[in-house]
């Protein structure tokens, strides 16, 4: 009998590409995408994948207690990676509220739900985990150098980054209390197929297609250290199946760059693919804005200790990996521009004869 994984928020941009590896490379599991279908959870992302023996699609809210536990018991679920969450810095700044909601009180949710299927009903297993995606917001920012451990003190600067902390906090709690198998991930910034176009890999290529200007925060010197969507799904699917319960993996890219290094390259990157436009070089419509309000300076990912005790290494460096999405973004405008006009968004009530 296949082990079920249940995989929330599996229609947002890291959701998406990991129910395509678990389908791609996981026989031995049966995947249950729980997702609301808010605006940056894309179903049409995965309608190639509708009607495979292995996947279960429901849409629901995290915060729901009676469909969590219901989910439970429908399909003997003995695994949890949760990705659903509010993520987008900008928006918490703006509107808080949504994300203690889903962030913090969603996650409490599955907590519990887990925690009621496995340890109270003694329907669990030696192999039951519940694996929390999280973030390296929450640790704050860095200085020109250093790098966060999992042992890095937690210092949250934004909305975003305090309802993660807060998460991270319950469900490592819910290890210390009740014994609940759990496993966090702390990622830094992800890029690849699928992102929603809020972010700025695929907000800038969007807008150096159309000739739209590029914005870039402050003085474009914020330092990130960039994951590829893959690597980063590769390393969740190794932690849950070999990460000692109750630990915490820190997953990076080795790939520190500036904003602005980043913005310039994929300018060039356009330019050298579907040539100048009017001839005139894409770094032309970079446009320096108003800093972000407690905009963190660096971060920067030590993934020393996912390399020593699972033996996992990011496969792709910056250059691979850009290259990669820069090619299935202009091999697939068609979905951005139907994320950009909110005609996607109209798939689900096509598919389903429901409304969002």
């Amino acid at each position: 009998m296949k082990k079920t994984i249940l995989v929330s928020g599996g229609c947002g941009f890291i959701g998406v590409n990991f129910v395509r590896l678990l389908l791609e490379t996981r026989d031995d599991l049966q995947v249950v995408n729980l997702d609301k279908l808010t605006y940056a959870g894309n179903l049409q992302s995965l309608a190639d994948v509708e009607g495979h023996p292995r996947y279960t699609f429901v849409r629901g809210d995290i915060c729901d207690d009676v469909l969590i536990e219901n989910l439970f018991e429908q399909h003997n679920i003995q695994a949890v990676v949760h990705f659903a969450a509010e993520s987008h810095v900008d928006r918490s700044i703006t509107g808080p509220d949504a994300f203690v909601r889903t962030n913090v009180f969603g996650t409490f949710t599955l907590l519990e739900g887990a925690k009621k299927y496995w340890l109270e009903q003694g329907k669990g297993s030696n192999d039951s985990r519940f694996l929390h995606v999280s973030t390296d917001e929450v640790y704050g920012s860095l200085g020109k150098t250093g790098y966060f451990t999992e042992e890095t003190s937690y210092d949250p600067r934004s909305p975003y980054s305090a309802s993660k902390a807060s998460s991270d906090h319950f469900v490592r709690a819910y290890f210390h209390t009740y014994g609940l198998p759990i496993l966090i991930t702390n990622c830094s910034n992800n890029y690849g197929p699928y992102q929603f176009p809020e972010k700025l890999i695929p907000l800038v290529l969007n807008n150096a297609l159309t000739g739209k200007p590029l914005p870039v925060y402050g003085d474009g010197g914020n330092v990130r250290d960039w994951l590829y969507v893959r690597d980063h799904c590769e390393a969740i699917l190794q932690v849950l199946d070999q990460g000692r319960s109750g630990e915490s993996y820190n997953i990076g890219g080795h790939n520190e760059k500036t904003n602005l290094e980043v913005v310039e390259k994929l300018c060039d990157m356009v330019d050298e693919r579907v040539g100048l436009l009017n001839n005139t070089p894409r770094r032309e419509l970079i446009t320096f804005v108003q800093d972000r309000l407690g905009h963190d300076r660096r971060y920067a990912i030590d993934a020393g200790k996912i390399d020593r005790e699972l033996g996992w290494r990011p496969k792709f460096t910056f250059e691979q990996g850009i290259e990669k999405t820069v090619d299935w973004y202009l091999e697939n405008r068609s979905w951005s521009e139907s994320v950009m006009d909110g005609s996607y968004q109209q798939y689900y009530a096509t598919m389903y004869g429901k409304g969002k």
